[in-house]
């Protein structure tokens, strides 16, 4: 009961306290114009294949829900929305259920709802390989993410606080596993030099999420009936932080999922420029479906697409991953990380992991 408890006080909390405080920093980032982009927009092709699946639209649902029986209808209705735009899914933390054999419906029903497109399972790095196989085999999931949520674990009262010998027990998990393994943070970023061990043990496919999305901590906190100092409710490395530094540890064939605060065509089309090979959307779709249904899901998300192909014509660019060698502005604090980090901000701005 008490994790049936906090699956839907999470759903509560991230709906009420929104975004931020921190920022994703997208505003830092600035496109040049192509005045003769010499494309007709019926040549602009959103789809990709990812992870072995063609998606009409290179978005995802990113890890939202799941575990308690009351969820059920609300993970139904985000499938549905994954069904009908064509893109992908990624189901809540899975922890629970592989450990106590409950709520496995409310998980199943994603399938069951988008039962040929791409479907992420979610696990908790902690988890052991055994838990693993289940969660993959609950959903026939395409790939895992494995999450890495020490903050959140932080504030959480039931929290998990030991992460000693946590890169160890993923590589089991990986090496135990049929599909593949995603390293995925929560709403804190992943850094070069996290990205550079994940790499040297193995890893390939990530799911950066920044902060200046829904904030994890914060949630915990107000469950507790508290408010998170403004330090610690700002940590993290914003997300288009965590890309560049994506962007300078990862190798142009590793696999990299944008989430974090995504909520604009802008933000999209900028995501794709810093490398990303698909981008989550999480907090405006769970509203949506929630206070409006989901249609008004479906209809925010083609907007979305719409928005983006507006961003790809005025550059010039067929494809999202193209974006990647439009030139860039970058001004503010992103400028000033940059400088701080040694990295070559001429070389970013004209071109990333390509």
């Amino acid at each position: 009961m008490q994790r049936a408890q906090r699956k839907l006080e999470h759903i509560k909390y991230a709906l009420q306290l929104g975004d931020g405080p921190a920022d994703t920093h997208f505003a830092d980032l600035r496109f040049i114009h192509n005045c003769l982009p010499e494309l007709n927009p019926a040549d602009i092709d959103l789809s990709a294949e990812i992870l072995g699946k063609r998606l009409r639209l290179p978005f995802f649902i990113d890890a939202i829900t799941g575990g308690t029986d009351a969820v059920t209808e609300i993970n139904r209705k985000l499938a549905q929305v994954a069904e009908r735009c064509g893109m992908g899914m990624a189901v809540g933390s899975q922890y629970g259920a592989v450990r106590d054999c409950v709520s496995f419906g409310s998980y199943t029903v994603v399938r069951e709802e988008h039962p040929h497109g791409l479907v992420l399972g979610n696990l908790s790095a902690l988890a052991t390989p055994e838990q693993a196989q289940a969660a993959v085999a609950m959903l026939q999931a395409d790939a895992l993410e494995l999450h890495l949520n020490a903050a959140q674990e932080l504030w959480m009262a039931e929290g998990d606080k030991d992460y000693a010998g946590l890169l160890a027990n993923m590589v089991r998990i990986r090496e135990a596993l049929g599909v593949p393994v995603i390293a995925k943070e929560t709403g804190c970023g992943i850094a070069e030099a996290q990205y550079a061990e994940l790499l040297a043990s193995g890893f390939t496919y990530f799911d950066c999420a920044g902060a200046g999305g829904t904030n994890f901590p914060a949630i915990e906190t107000a469950r507790q009936g508290n408010t998170l100092s403004a330090d610690f409710a700002a940590w993290g490395l914003p997300t288009v932080w965590t890309l560049l530094d994506g962007c300078e540890a990862l190798p142009s064939d590793a696999f990299l999922l944008a989430s974090g605060g995504v909520r604009s065509g802008g933000d999209i089309a900028k995501a794709f420029a810093l490398g990303a090979d698909a981008v989550g959307i999480t907090g405006p779709i769970l509203r949506k479906v929630v206070e409006e249904g989901v249609d008004a899901a479906v209809a925010y998300v083609e907007d979305l697409a719409e928005d983006l192909k507006n961003y790809m014509l005025l550059l010039g660019c067929r494809a999202p991953r193209d974006l990647r060698k439009v030139p860039l502005v970058i001004s503010g604090a992103t400028r000033n990380y940059l400088d701080c980090r040694g990295y070559n901000l001429q070389a970013i701005c004209q071109s990333r992991r390509v």
